[in-house]
């Protein structure tokens, strides 16, 4: 017999990375939002790598920060190291990464969903959700308690009918050995939605001090580092290296001979696990020429002496797994305080999304994160703010906010999802992107803040120097422009010590930036200076110059793209009417129901001639709709 628990605007189910985004975006918006989780001490917590970023994910981090978000601002907060990858190449693959000091991470972010006005959190367990004239209205938890909402995020991770592989142990577990969800599963498949059973895996922990660290090469932090958040001025902290080493033929050799053990080689049937984050059985198998894979050693926190063991994800039995890690050098005298594991979980096909997040099949129900296919903070934390944002959109009868392919990796990952769908663990990749060169780590604000500020994310403090910096972007591009640079004996051991060609005669600062060997620093030394730019200004002149050519190349091809997405496709067409499309694609078509010729064209099966013979139908202006 259920009770009534209450009545919100909006209900997220979980309090991971999608989660507590969601639920912060929704509460900031306005809405009276309820988060439940089924452990109140393991909100944001990180059960895999402790870390944020990398390449395309550090981005999406900044994408989610210039929308108003939290998690850029919180690693900022909690890192013990900050690095700045692929320095030495261009700015499109530039990208941050933070170690992550896991358990201040997970604290910090309980005390600001705590104390977040408009949002009220509870631990429980949520087994059921409430659909009434095929819209969904609520949840119901294993208390019997009914929570009601106009709309309810989904955000539950991998603890979906959750099991733990190790060798041939098996048992119904969430990750860190937490609570798994067993019930609501059955429920969305009663419901009509389709899953599908995924994997992840993850490393063993050993004791920090039972490492000879004189074995493996230190990866120190940036001596003077970025950050993640635009509002980050200068957070300073005493910065913890990380260590690399190497696997070798002896431990491929003891993989090799245990493979028969391992859950992932045992013949029984799993679920798909994630291509770009393979098991170490995985690569010793996909990859036998390798002599030799890295393994990273990366501190977990300031305050523990575990350090996760990244590049050796396993499902081995435990005893196996001793003699992995003491076969790799450094590790001879390792000690594991906690093996690693593999576990499957249930996800959503998530093609049975519209790009807003919210399901086709029940209006109202929106997911984010894994229970979407993907693997990664990042991805869930780019996911769940969607979600957020659009779940209170839809409740304040608002247009959605979708982002498109040029305008974020966020907007990346999304279409791919909805439009492509995805047979294993999504990962964001550069190489997704076909506009990477206009999705960088250095102008995620100029591309989303404006939209953060319209939805009521971006305070008007923040909007103002925002504004103000764009202004100062202009203004010395325009200055520049008008500088004059003689070849005087200055500038040219200038251009000499920048290994750059000598200057023969006078040349526009603007005009000299584009050389490849030169940096708005090496110009800045030479022209009278703005005291009023700082480095992200400099930056971003610098490379809006260097690259103009390319970006607008870019742009041109974003404005094309974008006249295929203003192409609508009517809502309840129907695609049994037009005459001439092959039968896979109108398949894919009446499956997918893309919103534009756009997203129609992106799909899987559907090939030029079948969106021609659509444009034509749609241009002729008599179109058949599905009976509702």
């Amino acid at each position: 017999m259920t009770y009534n628990a209450g009545r919100y605007d909006v209900i997220v189910v979980g309090a991971g990375h999608a989660g507590v985004e969601a639920g912060v975006a929704a509460a900031r918006m306005g809405a009276k939002t309820l988060m439940l989780t089924l452990n109140l001490d393991m909100i944001a917590f990180m059960p895999c790598n402790p870390s944020i970023g990398g390449p395309a994910k550090g981005i999406v981090v900044r994408e989610v920060d210039a929308l108003g978000g939290i998690m850029g601002k919180m690693i900022d907060k909690t890192y013990i190291q900050m690095r700045m990858l692929n320095t030495g190449k261009g700015p499109a693959v530039q990208a941050l990464r933070a170690q992550a000091d896991k358990a201040l991470y997970s604290r910090e972010m309980k005390k600001l969903i705590e104390n977040e006005k408009n949002l009220t959190i509870r631990q429980a367990m949520v087994e059921e959700i409430i659909v009434e004239d095929g819209v969904c209205k609520g949840v119901i938890t294993e208390t019997h308690a009914a929570y009601y909402a106009d709309a309810v995020i989904l955000t539950t991770g991998t603890y979906m009918r959750g099991k733990v592989l190790m060798g041939d142990l098996e048992y119904e577990s969430g990750p860190n050995n937490q609570r798994p969800s067993l019930k609501l599963s059955s429920n969305l498949e009663a419901l009509g939605l389709e899953l599908v059973r995924f994997k992840t895996g993850t490393p063993p922990r050993v004791n920090h001090h039972t490492i000879d660290y004189s074995k493996t090469e230190i990866q120190p932090g940036d001596e003077n580092p970025k950050y993640f958040s635009y509002e980050t001025t200068e957070n300073l902290v005493e910065q913890i290296p990380c260590w690399l080493t190497y696997t070798n033929e002896f431990t491929h050799q003891v993989i090799n001979d245990n493979l028969g053990l391992s859950a992932m080689y045992s013949g029984a049937k799993r679920g798909t696990g994630p291509r770009y984050c393979p098991s170490i059985e995985d690569k010793i198998v996909r990859f036998n020429d390798k002599p030799r894979h890295q393994v990273f050693l990366e501190p977990e926190g300031r305050n523990t002496e575990e350090v996760y063991v990244q590049g050796l994800s396993t499902s081995l039995p435990e005893a196996v797994q001793h003699k992995v890690v003491r076969s790799i050098p450094g590790l001879e005298n390792a000690e594991i305080m906690r093996p690693g594991y593999a576990i499957e979980y249930d996800a959503v096909v998530p093609t049975q999304l519209w790009p807003t997040l919210e399901t086709k099949a029940i209006p109202g129900l929106f997911t984010a994160g894994q229970i979407n296919g993907t693997s990664g903070y990042e991805e869930a934390a780019g996911q769940g703010i969607m979600a957020g944002i659009n779940a209170v959109r839809k409740v304040f009868e608002k247009e959605p906010i979708i982002l498109d392919r040029s305008q974020g990796y966020i907007g990346v990952m999304i279409d791919d999802l909805v439009t492509k769908g995805t047979n294993e663990p999504y990962r964001l990749l550069t190489s997704r992107a076909e506009y990477r060169l206009l999705l960088r780590h250095d102008n995620a604000d100029l591309r989303l803040t404006d939209i953060g500020y319209e939805i009521g994310l971006i305070s008007e403090e923040r909007y103002e120097k925002f504004l103000n910096k764009k202004r100062l972007i202009e203004e010395e591009k325009a200055r520049l422009k008008t500088v004059t640079i003689k070849p005087t004996e200055t500038v040219l051991q200038m251009m000499s010590e920048a290994g750059a060609s000598p200057l023969k005669e006078p040349t526009k600062a603007y005009d000299l930036l584009k050389r490849p060997e030169l940096e708005y620093e090496n110009i800045e030394g030479i022209i009278e200076s703005n005291p009023e730019l700082n480095n992200e200004v400099k930056d971003q002149v610098g490379i809006q110059i260097k690259y103009e050519g390319y970006i607008k190349k870019a742009i041109d091809q974003v404005r094309r793209m974008l006249k295929m997405e203003d192409k609508k496709i009517p809502e309840n067409i129907d695609y049994d009417a037009i005459s001439g499309l092959a039968t896979e694609a109108r398949q894919k078509l009446k499956k997918i129901q893309p919103l534009s010729i756009g997203q129609a064209s992106r799909i899987s099966g559907v090939n030029p001639a079948d969106i021609s013979i659509l444009l034509v139908y749609i241009e002729q202006g008599n179109i058949a709709r599905v009976a509702n």
